[in-house]
């Protein structure tokens, strides 16, 4: 009987040695019941650029995250009919717009960055295209598509007006202009943006050409845009403001 009871004391104990949680994790929990978990690891805020379509922000971008590698650049796809209202609503801190901007310019600071060519969008197959640079005159005549998201504006050109509605954006516009109905002008980068394998593009001497600048408002003029500002304007991280 005493081997008996001495024997259901070992496979007990083995029992409960198997089931038992790890010491650690059981004098843990004793100890510190309610202790807070590890807090989550901090992430840096990032600095959010607007970019309008079009703009090419990657030389300033890599210069950005190679002086500010502790704060990440986020961009941010913006439409040039809301470049304003997404600064005021704060969703970027700045942007690149295309000028005029929209609004109070007194609560707004813009520097302007360069200037767009415009340049005929025409199909392939389009006399046209048979030209290195147009003039005005030379379209006289022809369909002008103006898209609704147009960033030119009124243009005093000698074309006509197509009896359609208007295509709602650049890239349909384009797209008409690819099946021999009527020409887009636009900016250079607009063009190169939606670039078709059916159309080509010849510059419009004399045309209006389209600002694009680097804005942000007035009461966010912090130092992490001072640091882009100055990156747009060649300045090293040793050069003073």
């Amino acid at each position: 009987m005493a081997r008996g009871r001495a024997g259901a004391g070992r496979r007990d104990g083995g029992a409960g040695r198997r089931g038992a949680r790890p010491a650690a994790a059981r004098d843990a929990r004793t100890r510190h019941p309610g202790a807070p978990s590890e807090p989550a690891p901090r992430v840096a805020r990032a600095f959010r650029l607007g970019i309008i379509p079009g703009a090419m922000p990657g030389k300033w971008v890599e210069r950005w995250r190679a002086r500010m590698p502790h704060m990440p650049l986020e961009l941010v796809p913006i439409a040039v009919s809301e470049q304003r209202t997404a600064l005021d609503e704060g969703r970027v801190d700045a942007a690149l717009v295309r000028l005029p901007l929209a609004g109070d310019a007194d609560t707004v600071h813009a520097i302007r960055l360069y200037d767009e060519t415009p340049v005929v969008v025409a199909s392939r197959d389009s006399s046209l295209m048979a030209a290195e640079e147009l003039v005005a005159a030379d379209l006289e005549g022809e369909i002008l598509l103006t898209p609704g998201d147009d960033v030119l504006g009124s243009l005093a050109l000698p074309t006509a007006t197509p009896r359609f509605e208007a295509p709602a954006t650049t890239e349909e516009a384009i797209a008409i202009a690819a099946a021999g109905v009527g020409v887009v002008v636009v900016p250079l980068s607009l063009a190169r943006l939606h670039h078709r394998r059916d159309v080509d593009h010849r510059p419009l001497l004399g045309g209006p050409q389209s600002t694009v600048a680097l804005a942000w408002l007035r009461d966010r003029d912090a130092d992490d845009i001072q640091t882009f500002v100055g990156i747009t304007r060649g300045r090293t991280a040793r050069s003073s403001r």
